[in-house]
């Protein structure tokens, strides 16, 4: 007859497999919160121009997705939102960027809104290639800047790696999801299981243009110390922004956040003359 500890381990075998099963078919519905919309269905928002189009992919999928127009632009934002919703409430929040004179962009991804079509991560990938591609032809990239806001924050960087766009500006930006998902299932085999690993850290490494990082410093989901880890991987290029006391869902409530957008958003890069700066003072070893 079998031992009593051997039933037990091939229970705990199965479960833990049944388990790992379930999240990779399953992954998909914990990651990602959509809202879909009627094709019919109107957006609508006060006192902005709104021209909304549509983008047909190679392997047939449909990339819905709005333009915001500024009075009188001075460049293109690409603003590419968070895993939850649709346009219909991601879009107030593109007058922060046309009231400084900026078109917005925005797209849904894959199964959101009026979007359709397979979504895996290559295919979101090169579904933001094909509309950086299609704004590329009508501004040059110096007058891009890739906006990526929490999931968006991944896809930001990876196009950023692979472009040349004005600046990239990373809002609420995690190392990886692998890192985030890890928090709460790290008794998991999650680099086998997970299909949208998005290795920011990977990517920002390539990223060739001034790198802005926006992130509160109470972020429950993905914490601050993220940003900090990703602020030193481009470090040369790369300012980190806190948002003291700012959440995840929450930097618009905060004044500093705005003005911080208002300086990124005008900046200009500007080496630094260092000889005529104390960079090169030491401390006196002696304790004042």
């Amino acid at each position: 007859m079998m031992p009593y500890w051997v039933h037990i381990t091939i229970w705990v075998i199965a479960v833990y497999i049944a388990i790992s099963v379930l999240l990779y078919y399953l992954q998909d519905y914990f990651l990602f919160k959509p809202e879909k919309l009627p094709k019919n269905f109107i957006f609508n928002y006060e006192n902005q121009e709104v021209e909304e189009y549509n983008l047909t992919t190679e392997d047939g999928a449909t990339i819905n997705g709005l333009h915001f127009k500024a009075k009188r632009s001075r460049g293109v934002v690409l603003y590419l939102k968070g895993n939850s919703k649709s346009m219909k409430g991601w879009g107030k929040f593109a007058v922060d960027f046309t009231r400084h004179g900026y078109d917005v962009i925005m797209v849904d991804y894959r199964g959101f809104g009026k979007s359709i079509g397979k979504r895996t991560q290559e295919n979101l990938k090169k579904d933001l290639q094909y509309v950086y591609d299609a704004i590329k032809e009508r501004v040059p990239e110096e007058y891009i800047v890739l906006y990526g806001r929490s999931l968006g924050s991944g896809f930001a960087t990876k196009l950023a790696s692979m472009n040349h766009p004005k600046m990239l500006i990373l809002d609420a930006p995690y190392y990886s999801l692998l890192k985030v998902t890890g928090r709460y299932i790290a008794f998991m085999p999650l680099s086998i299981l997970l299909k949208y690993p998005m290795p920011t850290y990977k990517w920002l490494q390539y990223v060739t243009c001034p790198i802005h990082i926006i992130h509160g410093t109470n972020d429950t989901l993905i914490p601050f110390k993220s940003s900090v880890k990703l602020s030193k991987i481009n470090s040369s290029r790369t300012r980190l922004w806190p948002v003291i006391d700012g959440g995840h869902k929450n930097l618009n409530n905060f004044e500093s956040y705005h003005d911080m957008l208002k300086q990124i958003i005008n900046f200009e890069e500007e080496k630094i003359d260092l000889s005529t700066t104390s960079f090169r003072v030491k401390h006196s070893a002696k304790r004042a």
